[in-house]
């Protein structure tokens, strides 16, 4: 892949920057602020460099259309305030006040352009609608940075098409993360521990099957820890069950067994009588769980089977939360894995939590990327990029 350093002298240039800034909000008011922070030090770069930035960004999943919650403007003021900086904001994505917009920006100054999925054209799948959108942000800039990891698993029109018709790199951002995606994926240090979360197996089918041939443990939490406890033969309850994914989950097991890797389940688990902080809840054992009862958290023998098997390893990726971890009396399993990966980080290992839930989790407890050794900004495009699926964001910047 290009670089930033290969677009050589970017003074007096602009430049369209894809970046990811797709936050969670509670109306105007961002309650994590990962991915703003971590596009910020391409925008300085390019910036210092005397580069004006136009940002273009999506949030959340508009049809096409605008709608007002998903509008970026509080996006726009909490990267000024990261930047340290004014961010000028345009109403629209290529309308009048985007043009309006681009032509008044300066170099070193920076804009962010309105939610581009507000517009039909970007994750169009008719290639010329697509491409007709890509090249009325094209008409903006001089060169094309692809910064927005998050998004680089999709073929739409401000990641794709858009980097066949300008002067394009790869940004700051995007580079870290495909060298650490990478080294996980090829030459990870060993052991290598895999800890996969969150609700459904089916979400991770793919990885799953690519894991068991690279990992060397497979520690498994969340509510897809239950599908595998059925596979095993264990009734669980009125736990979240993907009854269609059983015979799936069998053959990983078999695969595993064979292949010798460790495939570690919940040996325990807080089981509730609703999805509720407030539901009446207590510890039993993960092979009997009460016809009435779900499965909430990892238990707290789990929690110490957990960290005993991660307490040798040299490489972790985590992706997916233990339990229902926004809930006080579900978090104990999730805040357990990552104290214990802050723990390995500081004796050497290298840890990545891949985005998600599992990364809001991490931040929410008060760790930072400082404590762990990367907090990937790509759920979905880590995953992908683990299981060896084609990116096409990425592939289109290595074809220039």
């Amino acid at each position: 892949m290009r670089t930033i350093d290969d677009l050589g002298d970017l003074r007096g240039r602009k430049v369209l920057l894809r970046s990811d800034l797709n936050v969670p909000l509670d109306g105007d008011r961002i309650t994590d602020d990962l991915r703003v922070q971590a596009s910020a030090p391409t925008i300085t770069r390019l910036t210092e460099a005397g580069a004006a930035v136009i940002v273009v960004a999506h949030l959340g999943r508009p049809k096409g259309a605008p709608e007002a919650r998903y509008s970026l403007r509080p996006v726009a003021s909490r990267l000024a305030e990261v930047l340290g900086a004014p961010v000028a904001f345009a109403e629209d994505t290529v309308g009048e006040s985007a043009r309006a917009a681009v032509a008044a920006l300066q170099p070193g100054e920076v804009l962010l352009l309105e939610n581009l999925r507000f517009h039909p054209g970007e994750t169009s799948k008719d290639e010329a609608e697509r491409r007709a959108f890509a090249e009325q942000l094209a008409a903006f800039a001089d060169v094309y940075v692809s910064d927005g990891f998050g998004v680089v698993h999709r073929k739409q029109a401000s990641v794709y098409d858009i980097a066949q018709l300008l002067p394009q790199a790869a940004g700051g951002l995007v580079e870290a993360e495909v060298q650490v995606m990478t080294r996980l994926r090829d030459t990870p240090e060993r052991p290598y521990a895999v800890v996969l979360g969150g609700a459904k197996v089916s979400d991770k089918l793919g990885v799953i099957d690519s894991l068991i041939t690279t990992a060397d443990r497979l520690l498994v939490g969340g509510g897809m820890a239950f599908t595998f406890l059925k596979a095993q033969g264990h009734e669980v309850g009125s736990s979240l069950l993907e009854e269609d994914q059983v015979d799936t989950v069998r053959g990983y097991l078999r695969s595993a067994e064979e292949r010798g890797v460790e495939i570690v389940l919940p040996v325990d688990v807080v089981a509730a009588t609703a999805f509720s902080a407030d539901a009446e809840h207590d510890v039993v054992s993960a092979d009997a769980i009460p016809a009435d009862r779900m499965g909430l958290d990892i238990g707290p023998e789990s929690v110490r089977l957990f960290s005993d098997k991660l307490a040798d390893t040299r490489t972790v990726f985590w992706n997916g939360p233990m339990g229902a971890f926004e809930m006080e009396p579900y978090a104990a399993g999730t805040k357990a894995v990552a104290e214990t990966l802050v723990r390995i980080t500081g004796q050497g290992a290298l840890t990545v939590v891949g985005g998600g839930d599992s990364a809001a989790a991490v931040r929410q407890l008060g760790y930072t990327e400082d404590d762990l050794g990367h907090i990937s900004t790509g759920g979905g495009a880590s995953l992908e990029f683990l299981e060896g699926k084609d990116l096409p964001g990425l592939s289109v910047l290595e074809e220039r």
